[in-house]
């Protein structure tokens, strides 16, 4: 098994591949006006309409509406990451932190209010963990 993308739901397409487009530098390949995927080295970040979610089962994702996921990108230099985000994120949740397992990691939310983490790995075990 291969993890391949996660998918999120939203009710306004353009707006969150854009912003995702601008935070990441990704371009997104647009399939439908429904769905489109921003694909990195690691996986596919795949944003679709919610006239998506009938096609899978009705009512089962609702858009802007996620308590418990992060999503996840790893970066060169998360400060200044930082400093570019600003004026494009409206809601940073913690400002570039060390964290105990050796990532220092900016958390922000995205247009749809889904939490997002940017991070650098900097303890030598974490660099050596995303050595590539």
């Amino acid at each position: 098994m291969e993890f391949v993308s996660i998918r999120i739901i939203t009710g306004d397409v353009a707006r969150l591949v854009a912003f995702y487009e601008r935070a990441t530098g990704a371009v997104a390949a647009w399939a439908t006006e429904d769905f489109a995927e921003l694909r990195t080295a690691g996986a596919t970040l795949a944003i679709a309409g919610t006239r998506t979610v009938p096609l899978f089962a009705p009512d089962s994702a609702r858009p802007a509406d996620n308590h418990s996921v992060i999503t996840e990108f790893l970066v060169d230099d998360v400060d200044r990451v930082h400093r570019n985000l600003t004026g494009l994120v409206s809601e940073f949740v913690a400002g570039p932190t060390t964290m105990p397992w050796g990532n220092r990691s900016l958390l922000f939310r995205d247009p749809d209010g889904n939490l997002v983490n940017f991070f650098t790995p900097v303890s030598p075990e974490a660099v050596a963990k995303f050595a590539r």
